[in-house]
């Protein structure tokens, strides 16, 4: 199931400043994976299957692919749908790690006090989109219990994950390495940096 997932990614090679102010030598184009759902199908399948056993009653993702995502397993497991919308607050350092954060829209958010949610994205690396929804989701009093993903790259979701007690599910794993802007060996070597803080990578 790993490999399938990852023939359905566009992946290029570079040197590229994530959305989480991290360096990356590796990008993957995801807006393609929910251009024909029927091709994700499995894999969405297998991930609502892993979170059924967290006894969730609402799902959330960070738009724009987290949310596709977050939509479609709510619908199998037949629970609550969220979506938090992202932002870069003004007062940030836009430089600064993690300088994106993520709001759930007011009118929905007040539905999510006391609930047990999973915060879902399409793929976590460094996790900037799933710590702003962790966030948005207490600043609302709902109770994360499980973090999802179809790809999950690299340690840090599974760090996040045991510093707050939290559940992993995932469909595929690759090793990724990210680096601080000053610890970058592709900055040092002066290899030119594309900034890609959109939320395909985080």
């Amino acid at each position: 199931m790993k490999q399938e997932l990852l023939n359905l990614l566009n992946a290029r090679k570079g040197h590229f400043r994530l959305e989480s102010g991290y360096h990356g030598k590796l990008w993957f184009d995801l807006d393609p994976l929910f251009v024909m759902p029927g091709r994700i199908g499995p894999y969405v399948e297998a991930l609502a299957e892993q979170l059924m056993a967290h006894n969730i009653e609402a799902v959330c993702g960070p738009l724009v692919g987290g949310a596709f995502l977050a939509q479609d397993v709510a619908s199998l497991l037949n629970v609550e749908f969220y979506y938090a919308e992202r932002f870069v607050a003004p007062q940030r350092d836009a430089d600064a790690l993690y300088p994106v954060e993520y709001r759930i829209p007011g009118r929905v958010g007040t539905l999510l006090r006391g609930k047990a949610v999973a915060a879902v994205d399409d793929a976590i690396s460094a996790g900037s989109a799933v710590r702003g929804t962790l966030a948005a989701l207490e600043s609302n009093g709902a109770r994360a219990v499980a973090v999802g993903a179809l790809l999950v790259l690299g340690t840090h979701a599974e760090a996040l994950c045991r510093e707050r007690g939290l559940a992993l599910a995932y469909t595929a794993q690759l090793p990724y390495e990210v680096w601080l802007p000053a610890e970058c060996p592709l900055c040092a070597s002066g290899e030119t940096l594309e900034d890609m803080g959109a939320p395909d990578m985080n």
